[in-house]
């Protein structure tokens, strides 16, 4: 292998497929590692926004290339009184929502990496990373010295990157902590439709149920960190939800599991750590993207990753890649991110959860609107944000056209 390349891509979760993908395909030498072998299980409620749908449209992601994706048409909330809104995506012109377990998204996108023209190394460890004048020297356990002219950090919120460069956060657990369980035989509605469920001991967090394909369901639950439930007992908590009338009814007598749980924390706190230095850009969960309002994160990698990735490619990059990145991924999704912290306070309260979600039911068009908004068909904060309003603005297709 060269021992010098145009970009080195620490991560090969979506938001490093995205950049090595972009950067490839543009003609840039890229190499992209990660320290597990693809296909890998990852934590994750594996659902895809609109948002996240449109990002892997437009890097040219085919879902008959993914096992398990499900195209997702009809949504049910649970309030915290009781009520239940359903929703439906499936009169909308493309696909809104979709669910694909993320060991199966990941390896696509990696494979497409491959296909794409960049250099894939797995299971290989970043061992170090210095910056300089014109560019990095890395460190990659198996590869030995590599020299590149940039270099993205896709390594996650503990970002070894961000820590052989001295930016790392000490102490920083995550925003957000989440722990999930497939199931397998659960009843047609489980294997039909996205269930979210607005839990009064959980708020502002959520529990849910998402169909993965094959009468299955990603099943889990979303909390604050120092919210209501302590993160040491979530394991307990999760015995206990899963005896609870609604969740138990919706998932069947023949419910069982097919996977031991896994819990993991979430980074949602953009803006507040450095998404550049010098010649290192940071995306995905090493930004700390994830919205803050819904713990979703892969749109916001998918984004960030290509972001990155065009910077670098656009002229002048030797000097005002970072910059510009940082630039750009600020004005996709700073006022988003902070609509979503301010609502998320808001939920954290009973009385304004089922009065949310009593609006959300009130007719067909709040129904139709609030879901959309809900699943990122156009940006959370976009009223606020004049420099983002063009016509049609609030009712665009969906991704994959009409067949999905």
């Amino acid at each position: 292998m060269a021992n010098s390349v145009d970009v080195v891509v620490v991560g090969a979760g979506p938001a490093g497929s995205a950049s090595a993908i972009t950067l490839a395909r543009a003609g840039r030498s890229t190499l992209l590692v990660d320290k597990a072998r693809f296909p890998r299980d990852k934590c994750c409620g594996d659902g895809l926004t609109t948002m996240a749908l449109r990002q892997l449209e437009e890097i040219g992601l085919d879902p008959r290339h993914v096992p398990t994706w499900t195209v997702v048409e009809n949504v049910v909330l649970h309030s915290p009184s009781g009520r239940r809104v359903d929703m439906t995506l499936g009169r909308l012109d493309g696909v809104h929502a979709a669910v694909a377990r993320r060991a199966d998204l990941d390896a696509a996108l990696v494979r497409l990496a491959e296909e794409a023209g960049a250099k894939v190394v797995q299971e290989a460890q970043l061992r170090s990373a210095r910056l300089d004048h014109d560019g990095v020297t890395v460190e990659i356990e198996g590869v030995g010295c590599v020299r590149a002219r940039h270099v993205i950090g896709a390594d996650g919120m503990w970002s070894p990157l961000r820590r052989q460069l001295g930016l790392a956060v000490e102490g920083y657990r995550g925003d957000w902590h989440a722990f999930r369980q497939y199931f397998t035989d659960v009843s047609p509605e489980a294997a039909g439709a996205l269930h979210v469920f607005f839990e009064e001991d959980l708020l502002p967090g959520y529990a849910w149920s998402f169909p993965v394909g094959d009468r299955g369901a990603n099943v889990g639950y979303g909390i604050l960190r120092g919210g209501p439930t302590a993160v040491g007992d979530m394991g307990h908590r999760w015995s206990e939800l899963l005896q609870r009338d609604r969740l138990r009814s919706l998932l069947g007598e023949h419910a069982r599991p097919a996977a031991p749980h896994r819990a993991w924390p979430i980074p949602a706190r953009f803006g507040r750590l450095p998404l550049q230095a010098g010649r290192a850009l940071f995306v995905g969960d090493a930004a700390a993207a994830t919205d803050p309002l819904t713990g979703e994160g892969i749109g916001q990698a998918l984004l960030t990753g290509r972001l990155a990735a065009e910077a670098i490619i656009g002229p002048g990059a030797e000097t005002e890649a970072g910059a510009r990145y940082e630039a750009g991924a600020r004005a996709a999704l700073h006022a988003d991110h902070r609509l979503a912290e301010a609502l998320s306070r808001l939920l954290g309260r009973p009385l304004t959860a089922r009065a949310a979600i009593r609006a959300a039911g009130m007719s067909g068009w709040t129904r139709r609107n609030f879901v959309r908004w809900m699943f990122e068909d156009y940006p959370r904060a976009a009223l606020a944000t004049p420099r983002r309003w063009h016509r049609g603005m609030f009712s665009p297709p969906g991704a994959y056209g009409s067949a999905g």
